[in-house]
């Protein structure tokens, strides 16, 4: 006599689970899954996560942890590409579903690639603002610097909530909210909307724009920090002015004045 068995159920490979999901605008949503036990990571790197395609196959992509080192959980920020292959599914994820998740941390943003300095600058479009969502919870970045900028340029104004909601909550964070005191600068900029500051954050730091509106003075090798992380035509733009001003950019094995994720570029 045969006996028929049925075929074991397809378990998602390295699955997490979703905890929350925030969708901020049409085209920006983030959210948080649990975090496995065994990742450590440094804040500012980046991990894999994706969803099945239809033939079984994982289909993953590069995302920034946007929560910090110390969080139980972990967060991401992402666009939605309506034919996206892996955002025009991703988008719809609810609280209780599993997404892929590749626990091998890897990454250039982050502190140990940069020499000791003052003033630590970091500069972003659009999702890009997600490693230093990061950075910006950790207190080693406090204790670090003296001083801390934001600069992030996106299209309109509700594509800045993101960032705006965390620098807003950041002096009332419970275990870091003393060490970012006055420390923090926030320098938000939009380019195809009327904001209180517009235009690309390249052409204000070229112009100068930028250290007069915050009172600091233009970068030096001695005292200034960079960290990069948007389109390709920003990170050219913002890798140059670094090279103008005689910075040189540095990565984990080698530190030096200012890095540039680029692992989202094509």
């Amino acid at each position: 006599m045969n006996v028929q068995t049925q075929s074991p159920a397809k378990i998602l490979p390295d699955a997490q689970t979703v905890s929350s999901v925030h969708h901020w605008t049409d085209t920006l949503f983030s959210f948080r899954v649990s975090r496995p036990k065994s990742l450590r990571f440094r804040s500012g790197e980046f991990v894999m996560i994706g969803l099945l395609k239809e033939d079984g196959k994982p289909l993953l992509r590069a995302y920034s942890i946007a929560s910090p080192s110390w969080d139980e959980e972990l967060e991401f920020y992402s666009i939605k590409v309506p034919d996206g292959p892996l955002t025009s599914r991703l988008q719809k994820i609810a609280p209780g579903d599993e997404i892929i998740l590749r626990p091998k941390p890897v990454g250039t943003l982050v502190l140990d690639a940069l020499l000791p300095g003052k003033r630590l600058w970091m500069i972003c479009t659009g999702t890009g603002v997600a490693p230093f969502a990061s950075l910006l919870r950790d207190p080693e970045t406090w204790e670090q610097y003296d001083e801390v900028i934001l600069a992030h340029t996106c299209r309109t104004a509700a594509e800045l909530d993101y960032g705006r909601t965390l620098v807003e909550a950041l002096p009332d964070d419970p275990l870091i909210g003393e060490l970012v005191g006055d420390k923090l600068k926030y320098y938000p900029t939009t380019t195809r909307e009327p904001s209180a500051i517009e235009g690309r954050i390249s052409d204000h730091i070229r112009d100068g724009r930028v250290f007069a509106a915050l009172g600091l003075p233009e970068w030096t090798c001695d005292s200034d920090r960079v960290m990069v992380c948007g389109n390709l035509a920003l990170n050219k733009d913002i890798m140059g002015l670094c090279e103008g001003y005689g910075l040189v950019e540095g990565a984990n094995s080698d530190p030096k004045h200012f890095v540039v994720e680029k692992a989202f570029i094509d």
